[in-house]
C-alpha cells in the first residue's frame, strides 16, 4: 500500500504564509537521507529536497496566505494548505495511493482515509519528506520576501518572532505580510 505524507512549516511565524507539502514515496527511495527537517542542516536539507523531487512517486506544494490566516485562524489556514499540496500531487489515486499521514492532531478533509500522528515527521518517511519539502519550499519565499522588505530581515528569521523581526515591526510597522492576528510582544 502506498502512503502520502503531509505535513506543513510556518505555523509560528509573525509573517508570511503556511505551507504544506504532500508525498508519496517509492519502495526503493534512499530513507537514509531523510530526517526530521528542523534538525538537518541546510545543506542536507536541500539535498534531499533535491532527490525528493526527483524520485517520489509524487509531490504537491500548498500554501495559505496570511490573509487567509487572519481571516479563518493558523490550525485551519494550515489544513487548507495540506489540502491544496494533497491536491496539487499529480494524481494521487492512480499511483494507488490508499492513506495519508499527517504530523500532528489534526488532519485535513481528503478523498483518502487519512490519520493524524503527533511527531510523525521524526518517525515516518513519507511525513519526513513532507516536512522537508514544507520548508525549504517556505524558507525561500521568505527570502523572496526579503527582496521586496529589506527591512525586515525576513532571509535572517523568516518571519519567526526573534528579538530581531519583532525590533523591525516596532520600527517600521507591519509589513504586508504580516499575520495581524498574531500577538506581537515587544
Amino acid at each position: 500500500m502506498i502512503c502520502c505524507g503531509i505535513d506543513e512549516a510556518g505555523r509560528g511565524p509573525l509573517a508570511g504564509p503556511v505551507c504544506a507539502a504532500a508525498v508519496a514515496l517509492p519502495a526503493d527511495f534512499p530513507r537514509e537521507v531523510l530526517g526530521d527537517s528542523k534538525k538537518l542542516s541546510p545543506r542536507k536539507r536541500e539535498a534531499a529536497r533535491i532527490l525528493i523531487c526527483e524520485r517520489a512517486l509524487a509531490w504537491g506544494i500548498g500554501w495559505a496566505s496570511a490573509v487567509e490566516i487572519d481571516e479563518m485562524n493558523i490550525l485551519r489556514a494550515s489544513l487548507l494548505a495540506m489540502r491544496r499540496a494533497y491536491d496539487a500531487m499529480n494524481a494521487p489515486e492512480s499511483l494507488g495511493v490508499l492513506m495519508a499521514v499527517v504530523d500532528g492532531l489534526y488532519a485535513p478533509e481528503l478523498p483518502i482515509p487519512c490519520r493524524a500522528i503527533v511527531k510523525a515527521d521524526a518517525k515516518i518517511p513519507e511525513v519526513m519528506a513532507a516536512s522537508i519539502l514544507a520548508k525549504t519550499a517556505r524558507d525561500r519565499m521568505m527570502e523572496r520576501y526579503a527582496w521586496l522588505y529589506p527591512q525586515y530581515g525576513y532571509e535572517r528569521h523568516k518571519g519567526y518572532p526573534t528579538k530581531y523581526h519583532r525590533e523591525q515591526i516596532a520600527k517600521y510597522g507591519p509589513s504586508p505580510i504580516q499575520r495581524k492576528s498574531f500577538r506581537v510582544k515587544l
